[in-house]
């Protein structure tokens, strides 16, 4: 049975593997000072996906942002779903249960960016209801 509940620092090592699946490696230790900073921030919620007491199946990372040209919104910043778990509704129930987040924060409407190589996740957001608003790039400088 699939059950939903809130990241714990425990979590990190599972949460950084499947940070991989999506191409963006990240160390266990490195994950959990990442939880240990965001999961005290009301701003922020970050639930798992797992059945029985095998690895997690997924995650979602969903931030209360605050920007001059939007104002407050909410965004899901993170989803992933174990690569052998797709298919079996786990990315709905994460991203219902975002909603439902986002909901008791006050807000009627919620966002989500999918890089345009994320071809899978296009549609499947699209299913769920959501409308792709705009196209755009993205720039990186590293500082020396």
């Amino acid at each position: 049975m699939l059950a939903l509940r809130p990241a714990r620092i425990g979590d990190a090592a599972e949460i950084a593997r499947l940070l991989g699946v999506l191409g963006y490696p990240a160390e266990a230790a490195a994950m959990a000072d990442r939880l240990r900073a965001i999961l005290p921030l009301a701003r922020h919620r970050v639930t798992v996906a797992q059945a029985g007491h095998a690895g997690l199946l997924g995650w979602i990372a969903v931030e209360r942002r605050l920007t001059l040209e939007s104002g407050e919104r909410i965004e899901i910043v993170g989803l992933v779903v174990d690569a052998v778990a797709r298919g079996a509704g786990i990315g709905r129930a994460l991203v219902a249960d975002a909603e439902r987040w986002a909901r008791t924060q006050g807000f009627d409407a919620i966002g989500v960016r999918s890089n345009v190589t994320r071809e899978g996740s296009h549609p499947f957001y699209e299913s769920l209801g959501y409308l792709r608003i705009k196209t755009q790039h993205a720039y990186r400088k590293l500082l020396k």
